[in-house]
């Protein structure tokens, strides 16, 4: 008969059943581990770009962003408050010295003008008037001068007679005082009405200044007027493109209302924008490098905004070639502003990877392996990077995008 297995018989064997699949397991996974890491990806020379570490010269750059603009941009506003009659011209025109660009309502600003010349005619004449009354003023003082001298001239014979006739002891000595003192009245007279002709001809004088200075101020504004007035027929100042134009007949502008820009596009320059941080990085007469695409043109921060708005500060670059035929106005433009040159220094070529100093991990070549390094870049321009540490010269480095091996240390590679 057969005998029933007992309990601890069977929980024996369960458990070596168990740990026999626990060691079967366990070898089929080191099996896949061990397969996994033998096999590593292998890179071509087509799939990366490589750069070579050398020793040269690195003009240290800062990159900045920029936008082409014309060279020259004129806006012009309304002279006065109007509103548009018609228009002559339309955004995207030619247009010439002189060529109308649009008629706004001048009625009002005309009839204000006739007034003024009404005006300066009655100041005009009225400057006239007072020359004719101070001359008449000055006239009659004169005659009445003349007067006073005459009858001091009678006077002073009726003194010398009355002398005279005392002296020969048929006058008396109160007519020879009273002659003197006829006399000595007659000088003092005199000497007033000499002082009142020169005070009356310096104050005349002054009133005259006066009169025409007021005439002059007056004219100034109606020449200012006459050219506000001529402004208003709206015409091109240069020959140039009509860039915009505001069109909408009827509507109403204030003084001072952008209502054109003339642009020339023919000339550019680049209007320039680099971060407050490296403010100390840039200066009027540096050298700069505008990279359009696969273009690269030289040029010169020219201008350079003092102040940080929003943590950028805005400079304008003068190109050596301003009407390179890459060149389009609005078109958006890599900029790299020289500030230094370092010579004999170890360097590798710029591209994405590079992101500013510091430490990075790239793939170095090594035989038939890339091997992961840390390695510490410095300063940059746009073509060279500066390599303080952890390459030498002649090295082989694998600068194109290796995001996807970021975890990897190392991978095979065929030339």
């Amino acid at each position: 008969m057969d005998r029933e297995i007992s309990k601890e018989i069977r929980i024996k064997e369960k458990r070596k059943s168990i740990i026999k699949w626990v060691i079967g397991l366990g070898s089929v996974a080191g099996s896949i581990v061990l397969v996994l890491s033998l096999i590593q990806p292998t890179l071509k020379m087509d799939d990366v770009i490589v750069s070579k570490v050398d020793k040269g010269i690195i003009e240290v750059s800062v990159n900045a962003s920029g936008k082409v603009i014309p060279a020259f941009e004129e806006i012009i506003n309304s002279p006065i408050n109007s509103r548009i009659l018609e228009i002559y011209k339309r955004g995207g025109d030619s247009v010439d010295v002189g060529t109308p660009i649009l008629k706004l309502d001048l009625q009002r600003a005309e009839t204000d003008f006739q007034k003024l010349l009404d005006e300066e005619q009655m100041k005009r004449l009225q400057l006239e008037q007072l020359r004719v009354n101070i001359r008449s003023k000055l006239s009659e003082m004169e005659m009445k001068l003349k007067v006073s001298r005459m009858e001091l001239s009678r006077k002073e014979v009726e003194l010398r007679n009355e002398r005279y006739l005392d002296s020969l002891g048929a006058g008396t000595t109160d007519k020879v005082r009273q002659a003197e003192l006829s006399f000595t009245v007659g000088e003092l007279q005199l000497k007033e009405d000499e002082q009142k002709y020169l005070n009356e001809q310096a104050l005349g004088k002054a009133d005259l200044k006066v009169k025409e200075l007021e005439l002059n101020i007056f004219r100034k504004g109606l020449a200012e007027t006459k050219r506000t007035l001529e402004d208003a027929q709206v015409r091109s100042p240069r020959k140039a493109i009509l860039t915009y134009v505001n069109s909408e007949l009827g509507a109403q502008v204030v003084q001072g209302a952008k209502i054109a820009i003339v642009s020339d596009l023919s000339h550019f320059k680049i209007d320039g924008e680099i971060a407050d941080t490296y403010g100390d990085r840039i200066a009027t007469g540096n050298k700069v490098m505008v990279k359009i695409g696969s273009e690269k043109l030289n040029g010169t921060v020219s201008d350079i905004t003092p102040l940080s708005k929003n943590g950028v500060i805005s400079f304008t670059v003068q190109l050596d070639n301003d009407n390179h035929p890459r060149l389009r106005s609005g078109l958006k433009t890599d900029v790299y502003v020289m500030n230094a040159v370092k010579e004999d220094v170890m360097r590798i070529a710029n591209g994405s990877y590079y992101v500013g100093k510091g430490d990075y991990e790239l793939f170095v070549i090594n035989g038939g392996n890339l091997i992961k390094k840390k390695i510490r870049l410095g300063d940059s321009n746009f073509e060279f990077v500066e390599v303080i540490d952890g390459l030498q010269p002649g090295d082989k480095v694998i600068i194109s995008d290796m995001t996807n091996y970021k975890n990897k240390k190392k991978l095979k590679f065929k030339n």
